[in-house]
């Protein structure tokens, strides 16, 4: 797909991302009206990397490049969650840094989502597994196979919950709880 420059009324696009040191999931998702298209999503390998300083310019790079290619409006990225590892924690944390980092030079605003908040708004469920928001993400946005990793959906689901939080599910057609209800019985739990 072609992204002009010129905005379209009530059309978005938001990049998700899940970050990691590891494997970085991303996502692109295009609001158009009422209608969610995904235009883009995968994972950058970063395993095989000597360092830490090196995994880190990977993402930024990586972020870097998807910002130019498509353009979004917005970026939506999973906070860090509290674990008993430090380390594990501090490396995350830099890993969300260097692509918050990417956003902020090219002046793409971002939102930070909790994991409970992300896998609440897609399934219903703040604890659903990852396989639980995987397949919702099949159903609601009509993707017809699922990615290898689940980093990717994780990535897509940032952005859909971004997407969620802000409303446009029910402005840009002006509709009803009952209306969004009607025409989504997944949502329901």
């Amino acid at each position: 797909m072609i992204h002009s420059s010129l905005p379209l009324p009530n059309n978005k696009l938001i990049l998700g991302v899940d970050p990691g040191t590891n494997v970085m999931g991303y996502g692109l998702i295009e609001i158009n009206g009422s209608k969610i298209n995904v235009l883009q999503y995968g994972v950058l390998q970063l395993k095989s990397y000597p360092n830490h300083a090196v995994k880190l310019k990977k993402i930024f790079d990586a972020t870097l490049r998807l910002i130019t290619e498509y353009l979004p409006d917005e970026m939506a990225i999973e906070a860090p969650f509290f674990g008993t590892n430090v380390q594990s924690m501090l490396k995350l944390g830099r890993a969300q840094g260097v692509a918050i980092a990417a956003a902020l030079s090219r002046d793409i605003p971002y939102v930070e989502y909790a994991p409970k908040k992300i896998k609440q708004s897609v399934t219903g469920n703040g604890n659903a597994s990852k396989e639980q928001v995987a397949a919702m993400l099949l159903q609601i946005l009509k993707i017809k196979e699922a990615p290898k990793f689940l980093d990717a959906t994780d990535a897509l689901a940032v952005a859909l919950c971004h997407h969620y939080a802000q409303g446009s599910n029910l402005k840009a057609g002006g509709k009803s709880w009952k209306a969004f209800l009607t025409e989504n019985p997944n949502r329901i739990k």
